[in-house]
């Protein structure tokens, strides 16, 4: 009869650890990025040793977080990237930065890996960056999330996206967004539109 006790209590316990608990802590403005948030600054250093600060891009920007160099859905995510970065630069006029907390050479060795990135992607040691934004953690805070966040010209976040499992589907994300940002073109004199 104890033990059965025992193992009816410790049954319940471990029950209850998974059950979610509210939340009330006050967050800090700098987390969790949202639509409609300024994105914070940063300058980190890309594959090719170049500085790059958000705020010297004055464009829409795509900043996606990504776990790891050289996996295998971290290489899908920046081959992906890497096959639209003339449509994004062309059709939307913006730029696209990867990051991730692996530093400058892992960064220049991922590239290389994959046939050399016509974008960068940035070192963010120590996960500071990474941090500011908020990016959540994935599969039960055991590694690091996938999110990618599409900014105005202006830093502002119009898109959040957050799918560990289709790196690939950023993209199509991301681009999406984009799109909603294009300035609708005038027409430049009277248009006449038949009935037929």
């Amino acid at each position: 009869m104890f033990t059965r006790s025992v193992i009816l209590s410790v049954l319940a316990v471990s029950v209850t650890a998974f059950v979610p608990t509210p939340s009330f802590e006050s967050r800090s403005p700098a987390l969790n990025l949202a639509v409609g948030d300024t994105a914070p600054e940063f300058t980190l250093v890309d594959q090719k040793g170049k500085t790059v600060s958000r705020s010297a891009i004055k464009k829409p920007l795509v900043v996606y977080f990504y776990p790891g160099d050289s996996s295998k859905g971290c290489t899908i995510e920046a081959n992906a990237f890497n096959e639209n970065i003339g449509d994004i630069r062309k059709t939307y006029g913006a730029e696209v930065v990867g990051i991730s907390g692996q530093n400058e050479d892992s960064k220049a060795k991922f590239s290389e890996e994959l046939g050399g990135l016509d974008f960068s992607i940035l070192a963010d040691n120590g996960d500071e960056v990474r941090k500011a934004f908020g990016v959540p953690k994935a599969l039960f805070g055991l590694f690091p999330g996938r999110v990618t966040y599409v900014l105005d010209k202006t830093g502002e976040c119009v898109k959040v996206y957050d799918e560990l499992g289709d790196a690939k589907s950023h993209v199509g994300a991301a681009t999406d967004a984009l799109e909603e940002l294009k300035p609708v073109k005038k027409s430049g004199g009277f248009e006449f539109k038949l009935p037929f």
